[in-house]
């Protein structure tokens, strides 16, 4: 559509004129969204729309560093507890200790962390005492 309107022609007939032709060729089949709801127009504008509508399609998050770790830290004990085996535990704890240690080592700018290493011994006990109060 670089073409420039021709002199004395009506400007809605040359827009209705290039959308005719436009759909004729096929410029409109499969576009994305088709089928799609359109935003809530009331919705307040939001000048990140596309960057976050790009992160939600492609699943992803940020966070800074020590919220990032936090979550993964609350992310294991819940892994933990359900874990099947003491074994499988202690896998778990260690590698969130190991980040933890690696992030107090060398903080980046930022929130501080506000977690410490936890004690393994105790999680593998809290774990068993819950995995003998199963039926």
């Amino acid at each position: 559509m670089t073409e420039r309107k021709p002199a004395g022609m009506n400007f809605e007939s040359w827009v209705d004129k290039q959308i005719r032709e436009a759909t004729e060729r096929g410029a409109f089949d499969n576009l994305p969204g088709l089928g799609k709801p359109l935003r809530d127009p009331n919705a307040p504008y939001d000048e990140l729309w596309w960057i976050k509508g790009k992160m939600e399609r492609e699943n992803l998050s940020w966070l800074p560093p020590a919220l990032a770790l936090r979550k993964e830290a609350e992310d294991a004990l819940t892994e933990a507890s359900a874990a099947y085996s003491e074994r499988r535990v202690r896998e778990i704890m260690e590698a969130v200790n190991e980040s933890i240690r690696s992030f107090l080592a060398h903080p980046p700018p930022g929130p501080v962390l506000g977690v410490k290493p936890f004690d393994v011994d105790e999680i593998v006990r809290d774990w068993r005492a819950r995995r003998s109060a199963q039926p």
